[in-house]
């Protein structure tokens, strides 16, 4: 063999490798990121808040369910949804078998594409693509309407283009969201206005984070934004980071959290799950985020501002 076919060959054999790396492990290797936001009005006390999005569940998933049911042991203040629940039309009893256990929390939540409609198999090159530059394809309607009625049931709130005032652990919360941006279902003239500034927490939320919706928020005075839809990237290159963001965020914002203008945050999760047709994560590791909110005036370590901390979360951290 000449040095053109070994070189050819430790490169299909290292493209196998990682692919299969991808594929078998990293898409299960469940994390916890933390982060601590400076948010909140002076002198309140810290609110500690579980943020998860992007679930994609399929009914045989019992890893994602047995996993992110123990995130119940952190005892969070409050647990934000970020939508993109289901991947299948029998996955509802799925999602609440891992939800089953926050269900007891207070929480909020929003929809996002693929509790509308499930997905469909797409060339893998689409993905590559800016989301501007591809025909949205929908799939076969999902029964969002009864998950909604089971996470309502339970004292969930949906947030989807309304206001709520909140008293979380004895802190006052205005809380607004808005339907999937990534749909163009966002009308987030039902929800506009600037919130009391006298509320402890001013807190928005959506699926996908279109930047028109940030300005939206950032422009009414929201503290913090928080959002899914964008895996992360999902695949990513060490030292590089994502390739993509799958809307219109640019990919430094892609997961974790960042300043969106002078006072608001935005905190993006990389979600906990990917499309049934392409099972892949690489170099971003499917996560949920229990943020630690204080008060604006803190002095943080900027260290603490980004998604870090202990990257695993107890026993059931594993990839079977």
């Amino acid at each position: 063999m000449n040095n053109l076919g070994r070189i050819l060959l430790g490169t299909a054999a290292l493209g196998g490798a990682a692919l299969g790396y991808a594929t078998a492990i990293e898409r299960r290797m469940w994390t916890l990121r933390h982060a601590t936001l400076p948010v909140l009005s002076d002198n309140a006390r810290p609110l500690r808040l579980l943020h998860v999005s992007d679930l994609h569940m399929l009914p045989g998933q019992q890893s994602k369910q047995r996993w992110v049911a123990a995130l119940a042991e952190l005892e969070p203040d409050l647990v934000i949804n970020t939508g993109d629940n289901l991947a299948h039309p029998k996955a509802v009893p799925a999602v609440l078998r891992a939800l089953g256990p926050l269900l007891d929390l207070p929480g909020l939540f929003v929809w996002g594409s693929n509790d509308y409609y499930g997905p469909k198999p797409k060339n893998p090159a689409r993905y590559l693509l800016p989301s501007s530059k591809t025909k949205r394809v929908h799939g076969a309607p999902l029964p969002w309407r009864d998950l909604r009625a089971a996470l309502t049931e339970r004292g969930w709130q949906d947030l989807t283009h309304v206001r709520r005032n909140l008293t979380i652990a004895g802190l006052t919360i205005q809380a607004a969201g808005v339907d999937d941006p990534h749909l163009h279902r966002d009308q987030y003239s039902d929800i506009a206005g600037r919130p009391d500034h006298h509320t402890d927490l001013r807190l928005g939320l959506t699926h996908s984070p279109e930047p028109h919706v940030l300005d939206a928020f950032a422009e009414d005075g929201y503290d913090l934004v928080l959002a899914g839809h964008t895996h992360g990237g999902q695949l990513c290159v060490p030292g590089y980071g994502a390739l993509v963001t799958n809307c219109g965020l640019d990919r430094s914002r892609v997961k974790g959290a960042s300043r969106w203008g002078r006072h608001t945050w935005l905190h993006v999760s990389a979600g906990l799950g990917t499309s049934p047709y392409a099972p892949v994560r690489f170099a971003c590791p499917p996560e949920a985020s229990l943020l630690t909110l204080v008060p604006r005036s803190a002095e943080l370590d900027p260290s603490l501002l980004r998604a870090g901390g202990s990257p695993r979360f107890g026993v059931q951290a594993n990839v079977r």
